[in-house]
C-alpha cells in the first residue's frame, strides 16, 4: 500500500441534504427542487451554521443560503456533485459514492404491491396486510395505527421511492418478528420479476393516533450490493473501514469493519467523536439520517433547519479534533426537499465540501459529473485500484 497523503479520512452523507436541482430534474418531476435554498427561505435570514459556511456550503451555489453568506476565503474546498444512478433513493446514493451506480431502475409501486407479493407475506406472518399504498408514514400510522394495534394487522406501504416499508406497533408485534418478517419479505424482491431497494421495518410507540412516534428501531433490509463496492476494495487492502448510520444496512454488512448504528443524528456525531478518538488507517464512512427521515418527508423546513444547525454545532468539534493527516469529506446522497411539494426525495444536485488542517490554500471542485468522484478520491488517497467509474480529485487538495 502507498503511502497515504491522510492517515483518516472521514466521510460524513447529511442524508437528503440537497442543494438544488439536477440537470436531469424533469425525469423525476423535481424542477426547482432546492432543499438548502428552501431551508434558509424558511428561516428568514436567520440559518445559522457558522462551520458549513466557512467551509464554502454557500460558495458551492450560485444563489447564496439566505443567511448564510458566502465566504472570501474558505478553509477547504468546495464543489456540487451530480448522480448518474437511475433513481433518488438513499442505495442510489451511497452505491454510487462507493463506485457502482446503479444503472437500471428498481421497481416503485404508486398503485400499491401486487397481490402475489402481499398474500405471501399474509401466509408467511399469519397477520393481514393493510395500507398497501404510497403514504407519509407520519400520515399513514396516524390514519391505520389504532385499527393495528387492535388487530395485530401490518401496515404496509412505499413511496416514491424503491421501498416495501412495514410498521407496526412495539407493544403488538416484538422487533424480532416485524424484522423477522423483513427478512422474509426480502427474499420476495430480489428480482428477476420484482427488485425492490429496500424493505424497511418501522416500528412506532405511542397509546393513540395524536401520540404515535416512529422509534429509533427502524431498520433496513437492503438490496445486496450486485457488484463489489470501494468498501470491499479498501478492505481487501487492509484499509480499516467504518460505517456509521444506516451504512452497515446499505451495503448488507460487506465491506464494513466496525460498524454503528444510530438513534438518532447526534448519536451519529457521539459516534463520530469516538471513531476520532481511535488511532487507525482507513475511512469512516457516517450517514445522518434523521434530516431526510425526520423532516424532509415531512415537509418541515423549520425543523429541517434546526438539525442542520444541532449538526453545524457538532461539526465545530470535528473541526477542531481533525489532525493535520486527516480528511474530512461531507456531501449528500440526494435531495429532499421540505419547501416542495409531494412527499418525495427531490433529484437535485449535492454539496461536495472537503477539508484538512494541513491545506495551505482553498477553492471549487467544480460540478463532479457522478457521485463516484467522491469514492474515488478515497481509493486513490491509500492507493487502491476498484471500479473504473469516477474521477479522483485528490491532487486538487493542496
Amino acid at each position: 500500500m502507498k503511502t497515504a497523503k491522510y492517515k483518516r479520512i472521514f466521510g460524513i452523507v447529511m442524508d437528503s441534504v440537497g442543494t438544488g436541482e439536477a440537470p436531469d430534474a424533469a425525469k423525476f418531476d423535481d424542477v426547482g427542487s432546492d432543499t438548502l435554498g428552501h431551508v434558509g427561505e424558511a428561516y428568514h435570514g436567520k440559518l445559522a451554521i457558522p462551520n458549513l459556511q466557512k467551509l464554502g456550503i454557500s460558495n458551492l451555489r450560485q444563489t447564496p443560503i439566505q443567511g448564510v453568506d458566502k465566504v472570501t476565503s474558505p478553509i477547504g474546498y468546495y464543489g456540487k456533485m451530480q448522480e448518474t444512478s437511475a433513481g433518488k433513493d438513499s442505495m442510489d446514493g451511497h452505491w454510487e459514492m462507493m463506485g457502482l451506480p446503479v444503472q437500471k431502475p428498481l421497481d416503485t409501486f404508486p398503485n400499491g404491491f401486487p397481490a402475489e407479493i402481499l398474500q405471501k407475506i399474509e401466509a408467511f406472518s399469519g397477520r393481514k396486510v393493510i395500507g398497501n399504498r404510497p403514504e407519509s408514514g407520519t400520515k399513514i400510522i396516524a390514519e391505520l395505527g389504532e385499527q393495528q394495534m387492535k388487530t395485530g394487522d401490518l401496515i404496509i406501504y412505499t413511496s416514491g421511492d424503491s421501498v416495501l416499508q412495514i410498521a407496526a406497533h412495539e407493544d403488538v408485534i416484538p422487533l424480532q418478528e416485524l424484522y423477522k418478517i423483513c427478512e422474509y419479505a426480502r427474499t420476495l424482491v430480489n428480482g428477476p420479476d420484482y427488485t425492490i431497494g429496500r424493505i424497511i421495518a418501522r416500528p412506532y410507540v405511542g397509546p393513540d393516533k395524536d401520540h404515535f412516534t416512529r422509534t429509533a428501531n427502524r431498520h433496513d433490509f437492503t438490496l445486496e450490493p450486485t457488484g463489489t463496492t470501494d468498501l470491499d476494495y479498501l478492505q481487501k487492502a487492509g484499509v480499516h473501514t467504518v460505517g456509521i448510520g444506516k451504512i452497515n444496512d446499505i451495503f448488507s454488512g460487506h465491506g464494513i469493519d466496525e460498524g454503528y448504528h444510530n438513534e438518532s443524528n447526534m448519536d451519529g456525531m457521539d459516534h463520530v467523536d469516538h471513531v476520532m478518538a481511535e488511532d487507525f488507517t482507513g475511512f469512516c464512512f457516517t450517514n445522518l439520517v434523521d434530516f431526510d427521515a425526520m423532516y424532509g418527508h415531512r415537509r418541515n423546513p423549520i425543523g429541517f433547519g434546526e438539525a442542520l444547525m444541532d449538526f453545524d454545532k457538532r461539526l465545530g468539534t470535528v473541526l477542531k479534533n481533525l489532525k493535520d493527516d486527516d480528511l474530512l469529506l461531507i456531501t449528500a446522497d440526494h435531495g429532499n426537499d421540505p419547501g416542495f411539494k409531494g412527499s418525495d426525495h427531490t433529484r437535485e444536485l449535492v454539496p461536495l465540501l472537503a477539508y484538512s488542517p494541513s491545506m495551505t490554500t482553498s477553492g471549487s471542485l467544480g460540478v463532479r459529473q457522478t457521485f463516484a468522484d467522491f469514492g474515488a478520491t478515497v481509493l486513490d488517497n491509500f492507493g487502491v485500484t476498484g471500479n473504473p467509474v469516477g474521477s479522483s480529485f485528490l491532487t486538487d487538495l493542496k
